[in-house]
């Protein structure tokens, strides 16, 4: 696989975890979280309610 895919998958982990942050979520938890799940975490994220 090409580095550029890692390299999209690590930053699309860390506007995850800005965006927990937002919504006053743990930011590493989703962080870790999206390196396993990758855009699903953001769906989740985004379809999420603010705490």
């Amino acid at each position: 696989m090409n580095n550029e895919f890692y390299v999209g998958w690590g930053i699309l982990a860390l506007i995850n975890a800005g965006l927990a942050q937002g919504k006053n979520r743990t930011g590493l938890n989703w962080f870790l979280l999206s390196l396993l799940l990758g855009p699903l975490a953001t769906l989740f994220l985004v379809l999420s309610a603010k705490r």
